[in-house]
């Protein structure tokens, strides 16, 4: 039975390598989306994802700047184990600054399946929303199973595309959600 999950916005004082020292970044990837000329399309494309020690304390740096610039991280928690985050930018951008960036959203891996990373994604959006966007931009990783999350959250393809944002991963698919 797994223990009831408790959300908290993050601040900077939270934000400390022990904060991801339990968390399993993992995930085997199967089959990926890639952009075609004329769509998207799927093919085989196996590889693991997993986060090292050092990549951990990567994110941890990350997510502090996000916050010093504005940004907004919030954590699930099983007791007082991270088994969740998300993060969102703290700029608008876009033709009419009608977006803002999702720039994390992850799970735990032994926690998954649970409606954890649903319930992150709608903290983002509301967060959003109080920023004053009208749309979160994603940058997506291609693992079939990740679009069929963000899929189930209602994201579409990015209507307009980020080129700044697609040149850090050019294999991710560019998405947005309507809030």
């Amino acid at each position: 039975m797994m223990q009831s999950i408790t959300y908290k916005e993050l601040s900077l004082s939270d934000l400390d390598f022990a904060l991801l020292s339990e968390f399993v970044r993992f995930q085997e990837t199967h089959k990926v989306l890639y952009k075609t000329d004329d769509g998207y399309s799927i093919k085989d494309d196996h590889f693991f994802d997993y986060w090292d020690d050092e990549k951990k304390k990567q994110v941890i740096e990350d997510l502090k700047s996000s916050l010093q610039a504005g940004g907004t991280i919030y954590g699930a928690y099983s007791g007082k184990e991270l088994v969740g985050f998300t993060n969102i930018a703290g700029r608008l951008f876009g033709s009419e600054n009608q977006y803002v960036e999702l720039l994390y959203i992850h799970v735990s891996a032994n926690h998954r399946g649970h409606g954890i990373g649903k319930t992150l994604f709608e903290l983002c959006m509301e967060a959003a929303k109080r920023r004053g966007a009208d749309k979160l931009y994603i940058a997506a990783h291609p693992s079939i199973e990740t679009q069929e999350f963000y899929k189930r959250m209602g994201c579409t393809y990015a209507l307009e595309v980020n080129e700044e944002i697609l040149q850090k991963e050019p294999l991710d698919i560019q998405m947005e959600r309507r809030l």
